[in-house]
């Protein structure tokens, strides 16, 4: 990865891996970086990491949004888009170890992604909870919970929906038929069985095994 600044020239290469190269910009108006100018040019024309800490993150995110860019409308694009630049911003500042001057707003909606992407990481997981997640973000319960008031729902909830559509999908999905419906509840998470049914029934007014043989066009699409 690599900052570039557009009142200076540029010339690029690639190096040729057999393959069409794929290069994705995300373009950061100065003013929108809380940054010392003096400070970000000397990250101009450097290798940046992509594959560890914040770049990592960075790099995942901006991946995920060219792949789902379509299916997105305008509204919901401004908002990843300040995602986008937030995550930007915080990469830059901590490889500039000027984290501290970044706004509150910016710093919670990161921490927030990070949390997020974590969730989504560990939703196979039994013991994933707010207890793990608060340490593995080194952040107390309370402030776990206070990040979420915010939200439309709270960590716990938010665990066990995409919990319920990650079941759902393998559910209707014809490949893996093989799989018994305990299998897949275990997969994401769910410790029992019968648990499992009752969360989903209560979600999806069904059972999972009548979500197995419903037809496709009759699937509810989010638990309720």
């Amino acid at each position: 990865m690599a900052l570039f600044d557009t009142s200076q020239p540029l010339a690029s290469e690639f190096q040729d891996q057999g393959r069409q190269s794929r290069v994705s910009v995300l373009r950061l108006p100065r003013a929108a970086v809380p940054l010392p100018s003096h400070k970000t040019d000397d990250l101009v024309a450097t290798s940046l990491p992509a594959r560890t800490g914040a770049g990592a993150l960075l790099t995942s995110y901006l991946a995920g949004l060219r792949e789902n860019v379509a299916d997105c409308g305008p509204a919901e694009l401004r908002r990843l888009g300040t995602v986008a630049l937030d995550l930007a911003v915080t990469f830059l500042a901590a490889r500039l170890d000027s984290a501290t001057a970044l706004p509150v707003e910016s710093r919670r909606r990161v921490l927030l992604t990070r949390i997020n992407a974590f969730i989504d990481h560990n939703l196979h997981s039994p013991d994933l909870g707010p207890a793990t997640i608060a340490a593995h973000h080194h952040i107390s319960i309370r402030l776990l919970h206070a990040l979420f008031e915010e939200e439309p729902e709270t960590v716990s909830a938010t665990i066990r929906r995409r919990r319920l559509e990650r079941s759902r999908t393998d559910l209707v999905d014809p490949r893996l038929r093989h799989r018994t419906i305990g299998e897949i509840a275990a997969r994401w998470g769910f410790r029992h069985p019968a648990a499992f049914s009752r969360t989903f029934r209560e979600a999806y007014g069904i059972s999972p095994t009548e979500a197995r043989t419903a037809p496709r066009d009759n699937q509810p699409c989010t638990p309720r």
